[in-house]
């Protein structure tokens, strides 16, 4: 199943997204697709709600495309989980995951226009593999349990601001958290249809330059063993966003660094996870 989710902000509706390529309102058997949802087995009751079949109501084309899920209660991101991706940036390949959190308020649309804050100059994209958490996952006693916690997957778009995140002390977090940083979507593809996580395509253009191009098929951590070792330290909950790291190609790496401006447009896609594009303004 796709999941999606449409309206203005503050007051998005559930759907999903059919095999005809159409948006359909579930907003008439379920709240959101939100913690309580995927903690109240609100996965199986959709499925068998959709093997019954019925007609639902057609969303229009004019209609926002929002997050696919609701504002998660965590994001936890994996920095430097490609080794190419390491390099570019001058680090060492690290031994464990990197990990780093990112406000969950942060959370937008799959084509809304993303902010470049105020006082950043060196605003950069990061493709990744986004990873949705169905039931509570703590102490896992191996990366062979973690698919029983997993809900699906999606895009999660890891904008950064590079002089916060790098040139004002302390950890990452100040470089993550910007309004409309974590555009996600345009639908969430439940981890039953997933046939192969660790062999999906990612892209990433810049003004229609490709920048990006990858695999997770070569992260240094895969999904797995990221979900098992993130419950050896935190309680995972429905609903949480673990973002898995970016390859090679992003700004910061080009020589000279090149950052995004007024006016750009990026457009990213995972193989069998859609496409995203967003247009980069200035705050006002």
């Amino acid at each position: 199943m796709k999941l999606i989710r449409f309206g203005n902000e503050k007051n998005e509706k559930p759907g999903i997204l059919d095999e005809k390529g159409e948006r359909l309102d579930l907003s008439g058997y379920f709240e959101d697709w939100d913690e309580k949802f995927f903690a109240s087995g609100g996965l199986e009751k959709l499925k068998e709600l959709m093997t019954k079949g019925g007609e639902f109501p057609k969303i229009a084309e004019s209609v926002r495309w929002a997050p696919c899920v609701a504002r998660p209660p965590k994001i936890i991101c994996i920095g430097l989980n490609y080794s190419d991706h390491a390099r570019e940036s001058g680090a060492e390949i690290p031994k464990e995951p990197v990990v780093f959190m990112k406000a969950s308020n942060t959370v937008s649309g799959p084509y809304d226009d993303v902010y470049i804050p105020k006082n950043g100059d060196k605003t950069d994209w990061e493709v990744e593999l986004g990873v949705i958490i169905g039931k509570e996952a703590m102490y896992l006693e191996s990366p062979d349990e973690a698919d029983n916690y997993i809900a699906g997957y999606c895009i999660s778009h890891d904008v950064s601001e590079r002089a916060f995140q790098l040139e004002k002390g302390g950890q990452w977090t100040k470089g993550k958290s910007c309004k409309g940083f974590s555009p996600i979507g345009p639908f969430l593809l439940t981890s039953d249809e997933m046939d192969d996580v660790n062999s999906l395509k990612l892209e990433l253009k810049v003004n229609g330059e490709p920048m990006q191009q990858g695999n997770t098929g070569l992260m240094i951590f895969d999904v797995h063993h990221i979900v098992w070792y993130l419950s050896q330290f935190m309680v995972l909950e429905p609903g949480d966003l673990i973002s898995t790291g970016t390859p090679p190609g992003v700004g910061m790496g080009k020589k000279p660094p090149q950052y995004l401006k007024d006016g750009d447009v990026v457009e990213l896609g995972i193989e069998g996870l859609g496409f995203q594009k967003q247009k980069f303004v200035n705050y006002p």
